[in-house]
């Protein structure tokens, strides 16, 4: 059945990605609106061939809408989400408004596609950093419960939207030409660099990144008892997160034990071939659906085989935003 459709913040990074990922599944469109700040009032959209104009987003856009996708940020999502919710359209929304709210599903449709009936109007999409490490530990946990999670992250520069990467590119090409580098986005200098994640740190030393991992792992395997540990770093590549994960498992489990459920666990990609030195790279997930995991091994830390190392990489603005919540809407 045909669905109207809103996108809010069409003219971002994940709002382009919303259209072309619409275009590529065939979702069932019957009308779309295409939803910006009054700044791109003007401008055009083309959808499956057709031009469509950017309208305001406005308290008062959204009647007739079934589905709204949200990628405007958090604010704008507090804002105008209620307005859509009372019109009669369902919002998914990829900000950090309403995850950690109790009564709001946040949804991995890999991992806990149940509780997308559970909503009151809003669906949480989830941060990209835990999208893309849930995906393949979801079906290890189920086989056997994870006890403690260890996560690094290497997070590119999409996870800032359009202009953190604009900003990588026009520092790299500065700095080449020998030119000090212009900080627009970013506190620090990105180009030749890596610092901790731009986000705010709390007074317990993390930042709000690595909480939200914590947090939203938790919500979303409905398992508030795993321990969770990361350091999220912002690093100089374009698109798609890399993740260092340490598992510690209830049971005895083996690497070959690991790539056996991976193999077979929906949106995972295994890219394990030790022989050559080869796994997971950002150029493997660019522009594709999947995460992609490898660096299977056993941590040898542990005791009676219970600890597992992975290596994982996805594309951050297609299965760590856009992607999923278009899944989302695929399940309403």
């Amino acid at each position: 059945m045909s669905k109207n459709l809103a996108i809010v913040g069409v003219t971002g990074a994940v709002g382009q990605e919303f259209i072309k990922i619409l275009e590529q599944r065939n979702f069932p469109v019957k009308s779309i609106k295409m939803l910006a700040s009054a700044r791109s009032l003007g401008k055009t959209q083309k959808f499956k061939g057709k031009d469509y104009p950017v309208e305001e987003l406005t308290q008062n856009c959204f009647k007739g809408v079934d589905i709204a996708l949200f990628s405007a940020g958090a604010s704008r999502s507090r804002e105008f989400a209620d307005a859509a919710v009372k019109a009669g359209a369902v919002v998914v929304d990829n900000s950090s408004a309403f995850r950690m709210v109790p009564e709001i599903p946040l949804v991995v449709p890999e991992v806990n596609p149940e509780d997308i009936k559970k909503h009151k109007g809003i669906i949480a999409n989830p941060n990209c950093s835990t999208i893309i490490a849930n995906v393949p530990i979801w079906p290890l946990h189920k086989a056997n419960p994870i006890k403690r999670m260890v996560v690094s992250t290497y997070q590119a520069v999409s996870g800032a939207g359009q202009a953190g990467m604009t900003e990588l590119f026009n520092q790299t090409k500065e700095i080449l030409e020998g030119k000090n580098p212009t900080m627009n986005k970013f506190k620090y200098q990105i180009a030749f660099n890596i610092f901790s994640h731009d986000s705010a740190v709390g007074p317990n030393g993390y930042n709000e990144e690595e909480m939200k991992m914590v947090k939203e792992t938790r919500k979303i395997f409905h398992c508030d008892e795993i321990a969770i540990t990361c350091t999220c770093v912002r690093i100089p590549v374009p698109r798609c997160h890399c993740e260092s994960i340490n598992l510690e498992f209830k049971d005895s489990i083996t690497p070959d034990e690991v790539r056996k459920l991976l193999e077979h666990a929906p949106g995972v990609t295994v890219l394990d071939d030790q022989k050559n030195n080869r796994f997971p790279m950002p150029i493997d997930a660019d522009g594709n659906d999947d995460v992609y995991v490898g660096r299977i091994r056993q941590d040898e830390s542990l005791p009676d085989h219970k600890g597992i190392n992975l290596w994982v990489s996805g594309d951050q603005i297609r299965k760590g935003a856009a992607l999923n919540a278009v899944q989302i809407a695929e399940k309403l």
